[in-house]
Protein backbone atom coordinates (compact mmCIF):
# COMPACT_ATOMS: atom_id res chain seq x y z
CA UNK A 1 0.00 0.00 0.00
CA UNK A 2 1.51 3.31 -0.78
CA UNK A 3 1.81 6.72 1.42
CA UNK A 4 -1.51 7.82 -1.19
CA UNK A 5 -3.89 5.46 -0.02
CA UNK A 6 -3.04 5.92 3.71
CA UNK A 7 -6.55 7.96 5.26
CA UNK A 8 -5.57 11.44 6.07
CA UNK A 9 -9.32 12.00 7.57
CA UNK A 10 -11.25 9.82 9.74
CA UNK A 11 -13.35 6.83 8.50
CA UNK A 12 -17.60 7.52 7.88
CA UNK A 13 -18.99 7.88 11.68
CA UNK A 14 -15.87 8.93 13.68
CA UNK A 15 -15.17 11.95 14.86
CA UNK A 16 -11.28 13.44 16.28
CA UNK A 17 -12.25 15.45 19.21
CA UNK A 18 -9.70 18.22 19.77
CA UNK A 19 -10.04 18.49 23.58
CA UNK A 20 -9.56 14.77 23.31
CA UNK A 21 -5.90 14.25 24.85
CA UNK A 22 -4.44 11.19 22.86
CA UNK A 23 -2.53 8.94 24.73
CA UNK A 24 1.40 8.61 24.53
CA UNK A 25 2.58 6.22 21.99
CA UNK A 26 6.04 5.43 23.35
CA UNK A 27 8.63 3.47 22.69
CA UNK A 28 10.16 1.71 25.86
CA UNK A 29 8.40 1.56 28.99
CA UNK A 30 10.83 3.93 30.88
CA UNK A 31 9.25 6.50 28.30
CA UNK A 32 6.34 6.25 30.97
CA UNK A 33 8.24 7.21 34.10
CA UNK A 34 7.63 10.69 35.42
CA UNK A 35 4.92 13.41 34.23
CA UNK A 36 2.47 11.61 36.87
CA UNK A 37 -0.99 13.02 37.63
CA UNK A 38 -1.36 16.18 40.08
CA UNK A 39 -4.40 15.32 42.42
CA UNK A 40 -6.60 17.53 44.34
CA UNK A 41 -7.82 15.79 47.75
CA UNK A 42 -10.92 17.46 47.49
CA UNK A 43 -12.55 15.94 50.21
CA UNK A 44 -9.34 15.84 53.18
CA UNK A 45 -8.57 19.54 52.49
CA UNK A 46 -12.34 20.16 53.04
CA UNK A 47 -10.83 20.07 56.41
CA UNK A 48 -8.58 23.06 55.98
CA UNK A 49 -10.72 26.16 54.29
CA UNK A 50 -8.97 28.11 51.75
CA UNK A 51 -6.06 25.62 51.92
CA UNK A 52 -5.79 23.70 48.56
CA UNK A 53 -3.95 19.94 49.08
CA UNK A 54 -2.64 18.53 45.68
CA UNK A 55 -1.05 15.13 45.96
CA UNK A 56 1.39 13.73 42.40
CA UNK A 57 0.24 10.35 41.99
CA UNK A 58 3.90 8.59 41.89
CA UNK A 59 2.10 5.10 41.43
CA UNK A 60 1.17 5.98 38.19
CA UNK A 61 4.83 5.29 37.19
CA UNK A 62 4.59 2.26 35.21
CA UNK A 63 7.14 0.22 38.84
CA UNK A 64 4.33 1.23 40.65
CA UNK A 65 6.15 4.33 42.68
CA UNK A 66 8.07 7.49 42.77
CA UNK A 67 11.53 5.25 42.96
CA UNK A 68 10.90 4.82 39.09
CA UNK A 69 12.52 8.40 38.69
CA UNK A 70 15.98 7.75 40.55
CA UNK A 71 16.45 4.01 39.64
CA UNK A 72 15.94 4.89 35.78
CA UNK A 73 18.32 8.17 36.08
CA UNK A 74 20.67 5.91 38.90
CA UNK A 75 20.88 3.37 35.85
CA UNK A 76 20.84 5.50 32.74
CA UNK A 77 23.94 7.63 34.21
CA UNK A 78 25.95 4.83 35.16
CA UNK A 79 25.56 3.19 31.87
CA UNK A 80 26.18 6.65 29.99
CA UNK A 81 29.96 6.56 32.47
CA UNK A 82 30.47 3.05 31.53
CA UNK A 83 30.15 2.00 35.25
CA UNK A 84 27.40 -0.40 33.71
CA UNK A 85 27.22 -3.04 30.74
CA UNK A 86 29.17 -6.06 29.38
CA UNK A 87 27.11 -8.27 32.45
CA UNK A 88 28.17 -6.22 35.34
CA UNK A 89 25.32 -6.22 37.77
CA UNK A 90 24.17 -3.53 39.62
CA UNK A 91 23.80 -4.32 43.14
CA UNK A 92 22.45 -1.95 45.85
CA UNK A 93 20.46 -2.11 49.15
CA UNK A 94 16.83 -1.33 49.21
CA UNK A 95 13.16 -2.07 51.68
CA UNK A 96 11.33 -2.36 48.55
CA UNK A 97 10.05 0.52 45.97
CA UNK A 98 13.47 1.29 44.81
CA UNK A 99 14.16 -2.91 44.59
CA UNK A 100 11.04 -2.96 41.94
CA UNK A 101 12.35 0.22 40.30
CA UNK A 102 15.40 -1.01 39.99
CA UNK A 103 14.29 -4.53 38.71
CA UNK A 104 11.78 -3.19 35.98
CA UNK A 105 14.77 -0.34 34.36
CA UNK A 106 17.17 -3.78 34.87
CA UNK A 107 15.09 -6.02 32.80
CA UNK A 108 14.30 -2.71 30.22
CA UNK A 109 17.54 -2.21 29.70
CA UNK A 110 19.15 -5.68 29.91
CA UNK A 111 20.85 -4.94 32.92
CA UNK A 112 21.19 -7.74 35.56
CA UNK A 113 20.38 -6.55 39.02
CA UNK A 114 21.20 -7.69 42.34
CA UNK A 115 19.27 -6.56 45.48
CA UNK A 116 20.15 -6.54 49.53
CA UNK A 117 16.66 -6.02 51.47
CA UNK A 118 15.72 -7.10 54.94
CA UNK A 119 14.51 -10.49 55.31
CA UNK A 120 10.92 -9.55 56.72
CA UNK A 121 10.11 -6.76 54.13
CA UNK A 122 6.58 -7.68 52.38
CA UNK A 123 6.02 -11.06 49.92
CA UNK A 124 4.73 -9.16 47.43
CA UNK A 125 7.85 -6.94 47.08
CA UNK A 126 10.17 -9.99 47.04
CA UNK A 127 8.22 -11.65 44.72
CA UNK A 128 7.50 -8.47 42.38
CA UNK A 129 11.47 -7.96 41.72
CA UNK A 130 12.05 -12.15 41.51
CA UNK A 131 9.47 -11.97 38.72
CA UNK A 132 11.51 -9.50 36.66
CA UNK A 133 14.28 -12.10 37.08
CA UNK A 134 16.51 -10.34 39.85
CA UNK A 135 18.59 -11.97 42.37
CA UNK A 136 17.95 -11.39 46.05
CA UNK A 137 19.80 -11.56 49.09
CA UNK A 138 18.57 -10.86 52.47
CA UNK A 139 19.89 -9.36 55.47
CA UNK A 140 19.05 -9.90 59.01
CA UNK A 141 15.65 -8.21 59.21
CA UNK A 142 16.83 -7.05 63.29
CA UNK A 143 18.97 -5.12 61.60
CA UNK A 144 16.74 -2.90 59.10
CA UNK A 145 17.15 -0.88 56.02
CA UNK A 146 20.83 -0.28 57.46
CA UNK A 147 21.47 -3.67 57.75
CA UNK A 148 20.65 -4.22 54.70
CA UNK A 149 23.46 -1.04 53.24
CA UNK A 150 25.89 -3.09 55.51
CA UNK A 151 26.11 -6.28 53.96
CA UNK A 152 25.68 -4.59 49.98
CA UNK A 153 28.76 -2.19 51.20
CA UNK A 154 30.58 -5.69 52.22
CA UNK A 155 29.42 -7.86 49.23
CA UNK A 156 30.21 -4.83 46.79
CA UNK A 157 33.93 -4.72 48.43
CA UNK A 158 34.64 -8.35 47.91
CA UNK A 159 33.55 -8.40 44.52
CA UNK A 160 34.54 -5.44 42.66
CA UNK A 161 34.43 -6.58 39.43
CA UNK A 162 31.12 -8.63 39.44
CA UNK A 163 29.05 -5.63 40.96
CA UNK A 164 28.28 -2.02 40.44
CA UNK A 165 27.25 -0.28 43.60
CA UNK A 166 25.40 2.54 42.89
CA UNK A 167 24.94 3.18 46.49
CA UNK A 168 21.35 5.18 45.83
CA UNK A 169 21.76 6.89 49.62
CA UNK A 170 24.88 8.95 48.39
CA UNK A 171 24.34 9.04 44.73
CA UNK A 172 23.89 12.55 43.07
CA UNK A 173 21.42 11.23 40.57
CA UNK A 174 18.81 10.03 43.27
CA UNK A 175 17.96 13.90 43.62
CA UNK A 176 18.60 15.11 40.52
CA UNK A 177 15.87 12.97 39.02
CA UNK A 178 13.52 14.92 41.30
CA UNK A 179 15.62 18.48 40.50
CA UNK A 180 15.52 17.77 36.83
CA UNK A 181 12.00 16.24 37.08
CA UNK A 182 9.38 16.39 40.21
CA UNK A 183 9.89 19.37 40.93
CA UNK A 184 9.38 20.72 37.49
CA UNK A 185 6.47 18.83 37.01
CA UNK A 186 4.73 20.90 40.21
CA UNK A 187 5.05 24.27 39.41
CA UNK A 188 3.90 23.58 35.86
CA UNK A 189 1.26 21.47 37.31
CA UNK A 190 0.22 24.24 39.97
CA UNK A 191 0.81 27.20 37.22
CA UNK A 192 3.53 28.77 40.25
CA UNK A 193 1.02 28.76 42.77
CA UNK A 194 2.30 25.93 44.99
CA UNK A 195 3.32 27.63 48.61
CA UNK A 196 4.33 24.50 50.40
CA UNK A 197 6.00 20.79 49.74
CA UNK A 198 5.90 18.16 51.95
CA UNK A 199 7.11 14.66 52.13
CA UNK A 200 8.45 11.82 53.49
CA UNK A 201 12.43 11.38 54.29
CA UNK A 202 14.01 7.92 53.21
CA UNK A 203 17.10 8.22 50.99
CA UNK A 204 16.05 11.87 50.78
CA UNK A 205 16.61 12.34 47.04
CA UNK A 206 12.86 13.03 46.54
CA UNK A 207 12.70 15.91 49.41
CA UNK A 208 16.36 17.17 48.66
CA UNK A 209 15.77 17.65 44.90
CA UNK A 210 12.10 18.65 44.84
CA UNK A 211 12.75 21.53 47.43
CA UNK A 212 15.89 22.63 45.95
CA UNK A 213 14.60 23.36 42.34
CA UNK A 214 11.44 24.55 44.12
CA UNK A 215 13.46 26.94 45.85
CA UNK A 216 15.11 28.48 43.25
CA UNK A 217 11.90 28.43 40.84
CA UNK A 218 10.53 30.73 44.04
CA UNK A 219 12.56 31.41 47.10
CA UNK A 220 8.99 31.55 49.25
CA UNK A 221 8.07 28.60 48.79
CA UNK A 222 8.28 26.24 52.04
CA UNK A 223 10.34 23.09 51.48
CA UNK A 224 9.31 20.58 55.15
CA UNK A 225 10.88 17.18 55.63
CA UNK A 226 8.48 14.89 57.26
CA UNK A 227 10.26 11.80 60.03
CA UNK A 228 8.96 9.29 61.93
CA UNK A 229 8.68 10.44 65.56
CA UNK A 230 10.37 7.00 66.45
CA UNK A 231 13.13 4.98 65.59
CA UNK A 232 10.80 1.50 66.25
CA UNK A 233 8.18 2.86 63.35
CA UNK A 234 5.79 1.82 61.50
CA UNK A 235 6.60 3.89 57.96
CA UNK A 236 7.89 1.58 55.64
CA UNK A 237 10.62 3.20 53.62
CA UNK A 238 10.79 6.34 55.82
CA UNK A 239 13.66 7.18 58.22
CA UNK A 240 14.14 8.34 61.64
CA UNK A 241 17.27 10.21 60.86
CA UNK A 242 18.56 10.92 64.55
CA UNK A 243 18.97 6.71 65.23
CA UNK A 244 19.75 5.64 61.67
CA UNK A 245 22.64 6.07 58.82
CA UNK A 246 22.65 9.39 57.47
CA UNK A 247 22.09 9.29 53.60
CA UNK A 248 25.15 11.33 52.24
CA UNK A 249 22.61 13.16 49.93
CA UNK A 250 20.85 14.20 52.91
CA UNK A 251 20.60 18.33 52.80
CA UNK A 252 18.95 19.36 55.50
CA UNK A 253 19.74 23.36 54.36
CA UNK A 254 17.45 22.41 51.31
CA UNK A 255 14.69 22.41 53.90
CA UNK A 256 12.61 24.84 55.83
CA UNK A 257 11.38 22.49 58.29
CA UNK A 258 10.84 19.31 59.64
CA UNK A 259 8.02 17.17 60.85
CA UNK A 260 7.54 14.78 62.94
CA UNK A 261 4.59 12.14 62.10
CA UNK A 262 3.45 9.32 64.25
CA UNK A 263 2.83 5.82 62.70
CA UNK A 264 -0.59 5.70 63.78
CA UNK A 265 -1.45 9.22 61.84
CA UNK A 266 0.12 7.95 58.88
CA UNK A 267 -2.07 4.51 59.19
CA UNK A 268 -4.91 6.29 59.74
CA UNK A 269 -4.35 8.98 56.76
CA UNK A 270 -3.91 5.79 54.40
CA UNK A 271 -7.52 4.57 55.77
CA UNK A 272 -8.73 7.63 55.33
CA UNK A 273 -7.74 8.04 51.80
CA UNK A 274 -8.87 5.00 50.85
CA UNK A 275 -12.72 5.75 52.29
CA UNK A 276 -13.18 9.35 51.29
CA UNK A 277 -10.66 10.18 47.74
CA UNK A 278 -10.91 6.26 47.10
CA UNK A 279 -6.86 6.28 46.99
CA UNK A 280 -5.34 3.16 48.27
CA UNK A 281 -1.93 3.78 48.31
CA UNK A 282 1.27 3.07 51.41
CA UNK A 283 1.52 3.77 54.59
CA UNK A 284 4.18 6.49 54.08
CA UNK A 285 1.96 7.76 51.30
CA UNK A 286 -0.63 8.29 54.46
CA UNK A 287 1.82 9.72 56.22
CA UNK A 288 2.60 12.57 53.79
CA UNK A 289 -0.89 13.46 53.27
CA UNK A 290 -0.92 13.47 56.72
CA UNK A 291 2.05 15.93 56.94
CA UNK A 292 0.32 18.08 54.11
CA UNK A 293 -3.05 18.19 56.22
CA UNK A 294 -1.70 20.01 59.23
CA UNK A 295 0.05 22.34 57.20
CA UNK A 296 -3.42 23.01 55.89
CA UNK A 297 -4.86 23.30 59.12
CA UNK A 298 -2.09 25.84 60.38
CA UNK A 299 -2.61 27.88 57.33
CA UNK A 300 -6.65 28.14 57.68
CA UNK A 301 -6.38 28.67 61.83
CA UNK A 302 -4.21 31.48 60.73
CA UNK A 303 -6.78 32.88 57.75
CA UNK A 304 -4.01 32.35 55.23
CA UNK A 305 -4.09 30.68 51.86
CA UNK A 306 -2.23 27.87 50.52
CA UNK A 307 -1.06 25.22 48.06
CA UNK A 308 0.24 22.51 49.80
CA UNK A 309 1.58 19.50 47.25
CA UNK A 310 2.71 16.23 48.44
CA UNK A 311 3.51 12.63 47.55
CA UNK A 312 1.82 9.40 47.27
CA UNK A 313 4.39 7.11 46.77
CA UNK A 314 3.03 4.06 46.27
CA UNK A 315 0.11 1.91 46.27
CA UNK A 316 -1.08 -0.10 48.95
CA UNK A 317 -1.63 -3.52 46.98
CA UNK A 318 2.06 -4.39 47.76
CA UNK A 319 1.91 -4.10 51.44
CA UNK A 320 -0.87 -7.39 51.24
CA UNK A 321 0.55 -10.57 51.29
CA UNK A 322 0.37 -13.61 49.75
CA UNK A 323 0.52 -12.01 45.90
CA UNK A 324 1.95 -15.08 44.37
CA UNK A 325 2.71 -15.28 40.77
CA UNK A 326 1.61 -19.23 39.91
CA UNK A 327 1.81 -20.89 36.38
CA UNK A 328 -0.28 -24.17 36.31
CA UNK A 329 0.10 -26.96 33.21
CA UNK A 330 -2.11 -28.98 31.56
CA UNK A 331 -0.31 -32.04 30.06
Amino acid sequence: MGAASIARTPPAGVTFAASRRVPPRVDSVLDLVGNTPLLRLGRIDADCPGVELWAKAEFANPGGSVKDRAATRIIKDAIARGDLGDGRRLLDSTSGNTGIAYSLVGAALGIPITLVMPENVSLPRKQITAGFGTELIFSDPMDGSDGAIVLARKLAAEHPDRYYYPNQYANESNWRAHYDGTALEIWAQTQGRVTHFVTGIGTSGTVVGTSRRLHELNPSIRCIGMQPDDAWHGLEGLKHIPSSLVPPIYDESALDDTLWMPTDEGWDMSERLARDEALFVGHSAGANVAAALRIGKELAAAGQEGVVVTMLCDRGDRYFGPLQWEKHYVW
